[in-house]
């Protein structure tokens, strides 16, 4: 039954919401725990093209989104909120919350003239909303320096993270075992990562990246990248799995690596901690405030070097990988759980005029 002091809410997302990214993983754990509270929030899917929408997904998100009744508030996924059209965002009715992960503007390779374009729409969208969802200092600061979003209009729900079971339940593997899990994209860096690899074989190791494979185009060069480097006996691009195979190799792994161009939170990074992983990753977007200092060592983005020094500094210091190994422990646990975001969300829902 539902709460009679709980504002009802709508979520659009566009696309299929069981996607295996961090953003897609955040909002059907949002609704989840939205819906845990006994509010009432209806799921409405959008068209999958956003955040380059067709004419027909575009027409079909307008008509959708003003038709919501005023009393239901409205939060609606970053991809589609930094792309839809300004004069069919004004004519929504609902308060909108938007829900921005990291603004599209800030995505990796976009040519200048459409970099433009989504930093103005989501600019002037931005203006729009009564209030703005995001998980991160990180992103509420950018916000606010370069949309020009007022502070007290934003609030942090920071992902929450599932515990999982003893950390040890297979043995590490052997050799070391270096697991990486991100979405093969550009922006994820999985080929700074191959060319770091590339630069300590002669240490004893191997390496697992997970990640369905989301652009296929880049990920027909990582395949290209690896055969070149002549890794492949010892790296495995592993694309999507299930969650007991991740538990497994985040069970069996001795260190976490995660070389991205930019992150707007990195739920990933989360769940390395929560698994009690020494965590070598990049000094970029929302990282630096995201993992435990002594359980990292963050370098350049971009700097395949940098990153090879890293992972062979903890690869061949065991102590110093325990001391980084119950640092992260330490962290996982402090970390908040899904509840704890659905309760920050579901404060903003129910505040909202």
């Amino acid at each position: 039954m539902t709460a009679p002091s709980l504002r009802p809410a709508a979520f659009a997302i566009p696309g299929d919401i069981a996607t295996l990214t961090g953003g897609y993983i955040y909002e059907r754990r949002l609704l989840e725990g939205l819906r845990a509270q006994g509010r009432d929030v209806a799921h409405l899917r959008l068209g999958a093209s956003f955040h380059d929408p067709t004419p027909a997904d575009m027409a079909d998100a307008a008509a959708q989104l003003a038709a919501l009744d005023p009393g239901r508030a409205l939060i609606l996924d970053g991809l589609v909120y930094g792309s839809i059209d300004t004069a069919a965002l004004a004519r929504v009715r609902a308060p909108v919350v938007a829900m921005i992960h990291h603004p599209l503007a800030h995505e990796t390779g976009l040519d200048p003239v459409r970099r433009d374009h989504l930093y103005r729409t989501e600019r002037d969208n931005l203006a729009l909303a009564a209030h703005v969802l995001v998980p991160s200092p990180h992103t509420a600061a950018l916000l606010a320096a370069d949309y020009g979003v007022a502070p007290g209009r934003i609030t942090i729900a920071r992902p929450g993270t599932d515990r999982p079971p003893a950390r040890r339940e297979a043995a590490p593997a052997t050799p070391p075992l270096i697991l990486s899990v991100g979405i093969l994209h550009p922006r994820k860096g999985h080929d700074v990562l191959l060319a770091a690899l590339a630069r300590i074989t002669a240490l004893d190791w191997q390496a697992v990246i997970v990640g369905s494979r989301y652009d296929e185009p880049h990920a027909v060069e990582l395949d290209r990248l690896l055969a070149g480097l002549g890794l492949g006996d010892r790296v495995r691009l592993a694309g999507r799995v299930g969650a007991e195979e991740l538990a497994r190799l985040y069970a069996r792994a001795s260190v976490f690596a995660l070389a991205t161009r930019y992150e707007g939170y990195g739920i990933v990074l989360d769940e390395a901690m929560a698994h009690g992983l020494p965590i070598v990753s990049c000094r970029t977007g929302a990282v630096p405030d995201t993992v435990a200092p002594d359980a990292a060592i963050l370098v350049p983005p971009d700097d395949a070097p940098a990153l090879a020094d890293a992972l062979a500094a903890v690869l061949s210091d065991a102590p110093s990988r325990s001391a980084m190994a119950a640092a992260s422990a330490r962290a996982g646990q402090a970390l908040p759980g899904w509840d704890d975001t659905a309760r920050i969300a579901g404060t903003v829902l129910d505040r909202l005029p």
